[in-house]
């Protein structure tokens, strides 16, 4: 996992969790909280997160094969998704189960020394792994909100971290508020919806993991700013003209696809635009690192027929149209010139 994958923040947040579950789980032995229980298994359940976000990171390190052409860096992603559904099953539907038997059989909380001392240490070592995840969250978050920078981190790590953490230190005050309020009225209840409101909060926090893991599993474009950098840099003015048509996929937090239909002059030879798409690789690689495999589909663009429409896929943003010129389409999949002419394959990663 590379530095982006914030592994700083998930071993922060590991040490933290297993330390507050034991913690958590003592002061239910002692107190016969269901806030306590509910917090315990739910820190239980991101300790267990936070394994499988390493270990997705591990996993997503091999190395491609040829059934896997272009590597596992998705693992990740699946991974990520993984923890949304512990963070649904073990945490959120646990809390409302236990919460919903203690309002229904409420008793009086004993030993209360015992849970508001674990409340009040939990809050704390949260605290501190919730600063560690916003710390390494700012070195990548640049002037992106904290509601973007979860919806367009192509790293699912930090994000689930920051919520994990921001949705543990919620729980915590309010398993906080229960054992309080259950203290203060002697009324064993309180504890139960407070039980239950942590419930609820770890039920939403999966979903809105859930939602923006999904969208990464089916393939998300390279960023707004990363696109324009690669259209700058594969026109060159003098060879490549324009480009007609791209895609950008994904296909691990570090590793992106490029794909895409040049305009080259009729005029240039097979060897030149060989060199022209070369040069462009290079290029694109220079601005955007993390673009590893290029795919670059050479075609003339014919203005006249772009302008009367009968060729739409030759012009500028058709790229939602069939291409009728029968050159190919803008996977790459075809015939790149730098291919056919000996030179570096497109799409080789180097």
């Amino acid at each position: 996992m590379s530095a982006s994958g914030g592994t700083k923040a998930i071993v922060a947040a590991l040490a933290a969790n297993l330390a507050i579950a034991v913690a958590k789980f003592v002061a239910f032995l002692f107190s016969g909280s269901s806030s306590m229980l509910a917090e315990s298994v739910h820190s239980l359940a991101d300790s267990g997160n936070q394994g499988l976000l390493l270990l997705g990171g591990k996993k997503a390190q091999r190395e491609a094969t040829p059934q896997h052409p272009f590597g596992y860096g998705r693992e990740r992603y699946i991974y990520a998704f993984l923890v949304s559904i512990v963070l649904f099953s073990v945490g959120g539907m646990f809390a409302i189960y236990e919460g919903y038997e203690k309002i229904k059989h409420p008793h009086p909380i004993d030993a209360w020394w015992w849970p508001v001392g674990v409340l009040v240490f939990a809050i704390i070592a949260e605290s501190f792994s919730f600063r560690t995840a916003i710390v390494e969250s700012n070195q990548t978050r640049g002037k992106l909100t904290w509601t973007q920078f979860v919806r367009r981190a192509k790293a699912p790590e930090l994000p689930v971290v920051l919520l994990e953490d921001f949705g543990a230190l919620v729980g915590l005050i309010l398993a906080l508020g229960g054992v309080g309020l259950a203290l203060g009225t002697g009324d064993g209840v309180w504890d139960g919806i407070g039980t239950l409101c942590i419930g609820v909060l770890l039920i939403v926090i999966a979903i809105v993991l859930a939602a923006e893991t999904k969208s990464l599993l089916l393939g998300e474009s390279a960023g707004v700013e990363d696109v324009e950098k690669i259209h700058a840099s594969v026109v060159d003015g003098d060879t490549v003209t324009r480009v007609i048509h791209m895609r950008t996929l994904h296909l691990g937090p570090e590793e992106l696809l490029v794909a895409a239909k040049i305009a080259v002059r009729a005029e240039e030879s097979a060897a030149e635009v060989a060199e022209a798409i070369n040069a462009a690789e290079t290029r694109i690689r220079e601005a955007v690192p993390i673009a590893r495999v290029i795919y670059l589909e050479p075609d003339i663009y014919d203005e006249a027929a772009a302008q009367a429409g009968v060729n739409p896929a030759k012009a500028p943003g058709g790229a939602e149209s069939a291409d009728s010129s029968g050159s190919g389409d803008a996977s790459g999949s075809g015939d790149s010139a730098s291919d056919q002419s000996g030179g570096a394959p497109s799409g080789s990663g180097h």
